[in-house]
């Protein structure tokens, strides 16, 4: 079953069946829309996240129409930075959170977008 069990599960992406000899999978993607809460500021930022992956594993994720170079999938969780910033994504409870090197935090909610 590979990657298919937390991340897709909990973006309701699992498709049935098994796989056969074929041309490459295609890519799905889910765009997610988080309003993350920036602590000591108080300040509010509407973040984009775009996810791309396969029947496999996630292929790439992008923040506010950025790509990351580097991120980590842990059961429904993807972690990732950019630009100094650690990102984690619960895409199970629907859910951000960062921190800034230690100068600021962040908690937000986030919506699939369709």
């Amino acid at each position: 079953m590979g990657w298919r069990g937390p991340v897709a599960a909990a973006l309701g992406l699992v498709a049935c069946g098994t796989a056969t000899a074929a041309p490459p999978p295609a890519t799905t993607q889910v765009d997610l829309l988080c309003d993350a809460v920036y602590l000591p500021a108080r300040s509010s930022w509407v973040r984009t996240v775009r996810i791309r992956f396969d029947d496999q594993r996630v292929r790439a994720v992008e923040i506010d129409g950025q790509p990351v170079y580097s991120f980590n999938v842990q059961g429904s969780t993807i972690l990732t930075a950019l630009d100094n910033e650690r990102i984690r994504i619960d895409t199970a409870a629907l859910a951000w959170s960062s921190d800034f090197r230690g100068q600021a935090t962040s908690q937000g909610r986030c919506e699939r977008q369709d």
